[in-house]
């Protein structure tokens, strides 16, 4: 879980990707943040309950400065399940933002806001409570004196593609798969370069639960710029010669089974042979890996792995 949770927020905690999520979502994409003007803060806030202390994690948030002086504090949250208790979550973190502020002897006192983004990447539209009020149930007597708090979710699948134009980071393509997928209830992936591309591939993989995203964040690692439907193609062509190679290695396997004379016996060996390396080579796996793939009896992997020496 706390790997998942990780994942979500890293490529939101990049600046030009922070700034942009939120000038789109809240000043229709002027350029209101500058990335040099966020600075990191720590997610993670401290409140007593039930006489222990507990700790509760925001997923991303940053400051918004100009120069030393601090604008407000804006911080993102990542939802891909209706939850009826938001706004609850929300008043906590806010609250503890603004507790911190009464503890801190600055000299100006100056106070700054502090607003919280739902990312929603749901399909269904939010029908739960989007304001405290609405999860409360407040006696007829009362409703004149309790504070009401909206939590500001943003629905990004039911996003306009105006909107999703509006996006100059790689959140555009995040937006556009959930926004298509929702559409169309399928994704033509997009020719345009992906900057932070292992860091989009893991936060696709776990909100979507797609093994292709999984599969192409696993491969990379350390690698340049490019496009989704670069990086989806060689996972489909991945796909294919490892589904060929395993297909032919079986039927090889089989046949070895059932008993061939000494010297068809050995083109078999060769055959099977060929495979591993071209799991190998193809996958970049290593031969135990490929003779798990490939189904090899264990006890006929020492002679394969002899002959791979040789």
């Amino acid at each position: 879980m706390a790997e998942k949770d990780m994942t979500e927020k890293t490529l939101e905690a990049y600046n030009d990707v922070f700034a942009d999520i939120v000038n789109v979502l809240l000043f229709q994409g002027e350029q209101v943040i500058k990335e040099h003007e966020l600075e990191e803060e720590s997610p993670r806030s401290i409140y007593k309950a039930d006489g222990m202390l507990h700790e509760q994690e925001r997923d991303v948030a940053k400051y918004w400065k100009n120069s030393s002086v601090r604008i407000a504090l804006c911080g993102l949250e990542n939802q891909t399940a209706i939850d009826p208790d938001l706004p609850l979550r929300t008043i906590s973190y806010d609250g503890a933002a603004y507790r911190a502020q009464l503890l801190k002897q600055n000299g100006t006192k100056k106070r700054y806001p502090v607003v919280t983004l739902v990312l929603y990447f749901g399909e269904r539209h939010w029908n739960k409570p989007r304001s405290l009020s609405d999860c409360l149930d407040i006696p007829e007597v009362l409703k004149p004196f309790v504070n009401d708090y909206p939590a500001h979710v943003f629905e990004i699948a039911w996003l306009s593609d105006e909107q999703v134009k509006q996006f100059r980071s790689d959140f555009r393509i995040v937006a556009d798969y959930f926004v298509q997928v929702r559409k169309n209830k399928e994704y033509i992936p997009s020719t345009e370069r992906i900057q932070h591309v292992h860091e989009v591939l893991e936060l696709m993989s776990v909100l979507t639960k797609d093994v292709r995203f999984e599969e192409a964040a696993n491969q990379s690692k350390g690698g340049g710029s490019t496009a989704m439907c670069e990086v989806l193609d060689k996972v489909e062509a991945r796909g294919v010669a490892k589904g060929l190679v395993e297909g032919e290695a079986r039927g090889l396997i089989k046949g070895e089974a059932k008993g061939f004379a000494k010297g068809e016996a050995r083109g078999l060996e060769r055959g099977i042979l060929r495979s591993i390396h071209s799991l190998m080579d193809t996958l970049k796996l290593s031969a135990e890996q490929a003779m798990d793939a490939l189904k090899i009896p264990k006890d006929e992997r020492a002679k394969y792995s002899e002959l791979l020496k040789q």
